[in-house]
């Protein structure tokens, strides 16, 4: 009997032991993980009022700590699941013709929208992608992410036409996708990320000519638009000790007619007063609706929130985006649009809730506003 429960327990060890070799081999060489910044980039971090003791920090106190009833309230929720979690039903993606994304420097601005936070934009002749994550899995690995609401993208990576620049508002893998990067870059002319996120995209085989680093409040000339990276309220990181070790933030597209405002990712502050002062107003905002949790509330933003952030960067349209495609949190999948736009209402903000897929152009028609997430 002994050497029976000594050789289950010799097994046992061994299993674990492949365990953890197998997840340690995994993180150090599996690509999806991405690169690290380099000693010479922490180096020039560190003369940042917003590097602090090796990692980037939020212009106001910002805690992403929970208490251990937090933590086991959490793991109830999720093991428990909550209703209408995902689409019950086949989600209404229009499809996109490569043809009619051939936009001419005179036409007006347009906007399509790819679910969750990735939107194409094409402004005075040029073609911006903003956080294209265009995979089917927000993980580094199929099997520890739920699948994409819907099968089909409006149009593939590879009939996608040549793009002139990427904004990249992040490292999650909700927002940068290390199968899209390899199947973009060969169209992609510049990459724009925040400081530190060009060693993810140096590992993955972007060339170093186009990658282009920021910090926020920098600006940039591409072309004829002015671009700013600007501060959101958030954090980063792919792995398991590399959290907030490269920056985070949103955008700023202003081209001749048309000023933009993308949120990235992050919960409510003053920094969108302060955006909205310094660069508004703006005609169009697509500003983070998603993926909220009263107990994570300082990195998400609440649909009330995010209209509110609207009002603050003062925009004359507000799109939601960060919902819609992924089950990341524990509302339901329509309770964001429903929230945001019942709150946007009371606020008086101009709202448009295109369907994924659905292209639109600024100062033309109406914007579209379906209520397409009911299956009526």
């Amino acid at each position: 009997m002994k050497r029976i429960f000594k050789m289950i327990g010799l097994s046992v060890a061994a299993l674990l032991f492949m365990l953890v070799v197998g997840g340690w081999l995994f993180i150090k060489l599996s690509p999806e993980f991405g690169g690290k910044p380099s000693s010479v980039q922490k180096e020039s971090f560190a003369q940042l009022d917003h590097y602090q003791n090796g990692i980037f920090v939020n212009l106001i106190p910002t805690s992403m700590d929970m208490s251990f009833s937090n933590i086991l309230s959490v793991m109830s929720d999720y093991i428990q699941g909550i209703p209408n979690g995902a689409p019950d039903f086949t989600l209404p993606v229009e499809s996109v013709d490569s043809l009619s994304l051939v936009d001419p420097a005179d036409a007006p601005t347009q906007i399509t929208w790819f679910g969750h936070s990735a939107v194409l934009l094409e402004i005075d002749g040029l073609r911006i992608f903003l956080d294209p994550m265009l995979g089917n899995v927000p993980a580094p690995h199929p099997w520890m992410g739920g699948n994409r609401f819907y099968e089909q993208l409006p149009i593939s990576i590879e009939k996608l036409p040549p793009i002139d620049a990427v904004l990249i508002s992040h490292d999650h893998y909700d927002h940068l996708d290390y199968g899209s990067v390899k199947k973009l870059k060969e169209k992609v002319k510049d990459f724009y990320v925040p400081l530190g996120v060009g060693a993810h995209l140096r590992r993955w085989g972007v060339d170093e000519s186009a990658i282009h680093e920021l910090d926020w409040w920098d600006e940039a000339q591409y072309q004829n638009l002015k671009m700013v990276f600007t501060p959101s309220r958030h954090f980063s990181g792919r792995g398991i000790t590399d959290r907030s070790t490269t920056l985070w933030g949103s955008w700023i597209v202003q081209g001749r007619n048309d000023n933009i405002y993308f949120s990235g990712d992050g919960g409510y502050g003053p920094h969108f007063q302060e955006i909205g002062e310094r660069y508004g107003p703006f005609d169009f905002a697509m500003m983070e609706c998603g993926q909220y949790d009263k107990r994570w509330a300082q990195i998400h933003m609440m649909p009330e929130e995010s209209a509110q952030a609207a009002v603050d960067v003062q925009a004359k349209l507000m799109m939601p985006i960060h919902w819609g495609a992924f089950r990341l949190a524990l509302h339901s999948w329509t309770d964001p649009i429903e929230r945001v736009t019942t709150k946007a209402s009371q606020l008086q903000m101009p709202t448009t809730t295109p369907k994924v897929g659905e292209t639109f152009t600024l100062n033309g028609s109406a914007p579209p506003n379906t209520i397409w997430w009911k299956n009526d």
